[in-house]
């Protein structure tokens, strides 16, 4: 077993396409990759670190795999464990739920004990309202593949050692 565990859910591929880049610059060896379209809810109690990613759909639902997901959550003790989220969504087309999962998974993770790493800068970013917000800060790392895709590599470029820093893990990025 990896170090960490990286989860997602997709629809379109695009945080299956996300996750994989993570994997790919955290390194093989270092973390295990899951599709919660594959995998349920009991596969992240092994693991002290994890990596969650979530696309919110339309006016702020989650993503359909989440929507399983989500509530097995309640009845897992996340103490001890440190969790970082990502999100995509689409800023500009709906902007009044933008990256919803985040504030959604968050709230939950944290009611079980959790511990929330990874919070990110509003800045650069285009958006009416979302629950990922806290405190003038996202819950996770905010990507908009439909229409800043050029800024996604940019912002895991940084998102990544500061979630290894919060983590308290020294792994060499590529």
């Amino acid at each position: 077993m990896a170090i960490i565990g990286l989860f997602y859910g997709t629809d379109t591929g695009n945080t299956e396409t996300v996750s994989m880049q993570i994997r790919d610059m955290l390194g093989e060896e270092f973390v295990d990759l899951y599709n919660f379209g594959e995998h349920d809810a009991q596969a992240v109690i092994p693991y002290e670190y994890l990596i969650l990613g979530a696309p919110t759909w339309y006016d702020g639902e989650l993503q359909s795999d989440w929507e399983e997901i989500l509530p097995e959550f309640e009845n897992i003790d996340f103490t001890g464990k440190k969790i970082a989220i990502f999100g995509l969504g689409d800023q500009w087309g709906y902007g009044e739920w933008f990256c919803d999962a985040i504030g959604m998974i968050g709230e939950v993770i944290e009611s079980k004990g959790g511990e929330l790493v990874g919070f990110w800068s509003k800045e650069g970013y285009d958006y009416e309202n979302s629950k990922g917000e806290r405190d003038g800060v996202f819950m996770g790392l905010t990507i908009d593949e439909d229409n800043q895709p050029e800024m996604t590599q940019e912002r895991l470029n940084a998102w990544i050692p500061q979630i290894l820093q919060e983590f308290g893990l020294e792994v060499e990025t590529e």
